[in-house]
């Protein structure tokens, strides 16, 4: 998880183990990267063995022919802690599809996003409630923020190798709720893999894989580094991921994440589970992550080449 501790933002940028699931929100450049109209939903539990850390997000996007172009939009819902510290976002994401030479493709990708938080003040336990059943006199500049924000992404991908990269809080919202100037640091984000094997049978599908993959984000200071393994084998598909490799977060990193899932003609299902190695791993009890993608039968005269990274 990769967390912010910085003079001006206190809070954490919202991660999903799954975020082969939550294209849009990796990348806008995945708006329409897909052969048929997309609908993702997402479901995540963290650290169920403390104070309520659960989100919530869908998405759907569609490819546009005439254009080369993809447009997408996605929504997403986040409550931490027992004041309902909440975060929701609406984004609005474009790419556009190029070839650079016969097998080379690069899309670029923008999104705007309206963003809300808001906090109930009244469900906090100060110190004082603790100790003499006083309140004290806090009088709180707001409650609710509203502010605009912005994303920019750019993936190069051939039939079997992608990489990308997302610059996101393009515009440094300030996101205080306490009256103050906090905005947000700028994020990067740099992703790729390649798919070692592929196999199939003669003028049909391919139906075993094997894919590696990592993510690298960065933002303020702080930095985090995951590799993941995928071994998919129609209909199922496994895989395996090591957040936070040190040195970057700490000496053990800071989880194993176990996925699973089944995909199907039109529909895939993922399910996943953070094994917490990091100083939280007796106190955490892991997080669990669920995805369902739908895809939309839609009439298309040419069949369209899509990044070739994984489900989830």
């Amino acid at each position: 998880m990769l967390v912010l501790l910085c003079p001006n933002v206190s809070g954490q940028d919202i991660h999903f183990s799954q975020f082969f699931a939550n294209k849009l929100f990796l990348a806008p450049s995945f708006a329409g990267a897909t052969q048929q109209n997309r609908l993702i939903l997402n479901y995540r539990n963290q650290w169920p063995g403390l104070p309520g850390f659960v989100t919530y997000s869908t998405s759907y996007d569609r490819y546009i022919p005439n254009f080369k172009s993809g447009i997408g939009v996605a929504i997403m819902r986040d409550v931490a802690g027992s004041a309902n510290y909440s975060n929701m976002q609406l984004g609005l994401c474009y790419s556009f599809d190029f070839l650079l030479n016969d097998e080379i493709h690069i899309r670029p990708g923008a999104s705007f996003s309206y963003v809300q938080r808001s906090i109930d003040f009244l469900k906090l336990v100060y110190g004082s409630q603790v100790n003499d059943n006083t309140i004290p006199n806090i009088l709180p500049a707001i409650d609710m923020l509203n502010a605009v924000d912005a994303a920019s992404s750019v993936i190069v991908y051939t039939k079997n190798y992608w990489g990308g990269v997302t610059v996101d809080h393009l515009l440094r919202p300030n996101l205080s709720i306490l009256g103050g100037q906090e905005r947000l640091s700028r994020k990067l984000d740099l992703y790729g893999g390649a798919t070692l094997i592929r196999r199939g049978r003669l003028l049909r599908p391919i139906d075993e894989t094997l894919s590696v993959a990592f993510k690298f984000a960065a933002m303020d200071k702080y930095k985090q580094l995951d590799i993941g393994l995928y071994w998919s084998k129609s209909p199922l598909i496994l895989g395996l991921w090591y957040r936070g490799i040190p040195p970057f977060n700490s000496d053990r990193g800071d989880a194993f994440v176990f996925l699973a899932g089944v995909k199907l003609q039109h529909i895939t299902v993922g399910y996943s589970y953070d094994f917490t190695i990091s100083n939280l791993s007796g106190h955490s009890a892991g997080s669990h992550e669920i995805s369902i993608s739908y895809e939309f039968a839609r009439y298309r005269k040419k069949k369209m080449h899509v990044v070739p990274c994984p489900e989830f």
